[in-house]
């Protein structure tokens, strides 16, 4: 298992471009369901700056990310994007603690 952070900051006049480029990535993620990744998208409250954490857990090791038309789309000008380019942390889980989600009562 692999986890990985990554941050940036997009441009003022792109932040709503990136947003909707994200969304696209999650709208493909929702409609090919990859198993193996856990993954998260935030933008840093009333910033630009963007976080990114994804949980790549898959039989050979390969994200499938990657593999996405939209994850393609998005990366392409990410740079162009940015102020502050992304940097890519690995991450070393110590502990952590998941709640299953709450039941609605209709």
């Amino acid at each position: 298992m692999k986890t990985v952070l990554v941050r940036y900051t997009a441009r003022d006049d792109k932040t709503a471009e990136n947003e909707a480029l994200i969304r696209a990535v999650f709208d493909e993620l929702r409609s090919s369901a990859p198993a193996g990744l856990r993954y998260n998208a935030f933008r840093v409250a009333d910033t630009s700056s963007f976080v990114h954490l994804a949980t790549i857990d898959t039989a050979d090791g390969s994200n499938p990310l990657v593999k996405l038309e939209a994850f393609k789309h998005f990366t392409r000008a990410l740079g162009e994007r940015c102020t502050e380019v992304p940097v890519a942390i690995d991450l070393v889980c110590v502990d952590g603690y998941e709640s299953a989600e709450p039941h609605r009562v209709a």
